[in-house]
C-alpha cells in the first residue's frame, strides 16, 4: 500500500507538473494495477481464512456478502 502511496504521489507530481498525458495515464493505470493486485489478495486471504471459519449456518450469507463485494469490483473496471 505504501508502493501504491508512492505511485499516487508521483501521479499528482506528474499534473502539476503538466507532464504528457499519456505518461500520466500509463502511471494511473500501474496505480489501478495495483490496487487490483491488493484487492485479489484479500479476496484470496477472506477465501482461505475467515470463510473456512464461518459457522455453517452463517456460511450462505457470508458467501452473498463476498460475491457482491465481488461484483463491486468488477463493476468499477
Amino acid at each position: 500500500l505504501r508502493r501504491i502511496q508512492g505511485q499516487i504521489e508521483g501521479i499528482e507530481r506528474m499534473v502539476e507538473d503538466e507532464r504528457y498525458c499519456i505518461d500520466v495515464l500509463t502511471q494511473i493505470s500501474a496505480a489501478q494495477a495495483a490496487l487490483d493486485k491488493v484487492s485479489l489478495g484479500l479476496l484470496d486471504d477472506h477465501t482461505r481464512h475467515c470463510m473456512v471459519e464461518v459457522p455453517e449456518g452463517e456460511r450462505e450469507d457470508k458467501a452473498e456478502e463476498m460475491m457482491a463485494a465481488v461484483g463491486r469490483l468488477l463493476r468499477s473496471r
